[in-house]
């Protein structure tokens, strides 16, 4: 399988306009349009009966002493985690391209609780569910796709992996708002083949991303 999208650049940087937040002209950052980047796959097993699809960053910071404060930086050296951004499963097979913006457009305070996509398919939670917990103005349950937003001070470009994958199921028994582990072990043992692209994003002025 391959997996393609015409909203990253040929050297995999996320357009701001796909991003949760973009470097401001003051202060730090500022919210961005948050739209869900264009992907196309192809090359699928002909037993395929439907496709998963996932947005997870590989470089989370494990701990939160020095993100965005100001004079401190997240060293390279700290252990990294996964930061969970979109999480799809049910796809219908016919379906092998996803539009940018068709499965979301703007930042929902408090989450999209119903976000669009293919007819069918089912979303699960990502982790600003965590991340926004305890903030009054932005607390909720997060669901389908809310893109980047690495601290602004963190020494590393952090990679998104997109992926796809093929399985020899048509449903999966999950409901909206499931996790990442829900969707590991509803996986476990039905992938016929899968695609990736990584796609790199930074809110660091001095790293300057190209």
């Amino acid at each position: 399988m391959k997996l393609t999208s015409r909203s990253l650049s040929r050297s995999g940087r996320i357009p701001g306009r796909c991003a949760f937040a973009v470097q401001a002209p003051f202060g730090h950052v500022r919210m961005s349009e948050n739209r869900n980047p264009h992907l196309r796959w192809s090359g699928a097993p002909a037993a395929t009966q439907s496709y998963v699809l996932t947005c997870i960053d590989a470089d989370a910071p494990t701990r939160p002493d020095n993100v965005n404060r100001q004079g401190r930086v997240v060293p390279a050296s700290l252990p990294r985690a996964e930061f969970v951004h979109w999480l799809m499963a049910n796809i219908a097979p016919g379906v092998n391209e996803i539009a940018e913006g068709a499965c979301s457009q703007g930042i929902v305070a408090h989450g999209k609780t119903a976000p669009a996509g293919p007819q069918g398919a089912v979303q699960g939670l990502n982790d600003y569910t965590g991340w926004f917990k305890g903030d009054a103005a932005m607390e909720g349950r997060y669901l389908g796709y809310d893109g980047p937003c690495p601290p602004w001070n963190d020494a590393i470009v952090h990679r998104y992996t997109f992926e796809v994958l093929a399985l020899d199921v048509a449903t999966l028994a999950l409901q909206p708002g499931f996790t990442l582990a829900e969707l590991r072990q509803a996986i476990d043992g039905h992938v016929l083949a899968r695609a990736a692209l990584v796609g790199r994003y930074s809110l660091n002025p001095a790293i300057g991303l190209r």
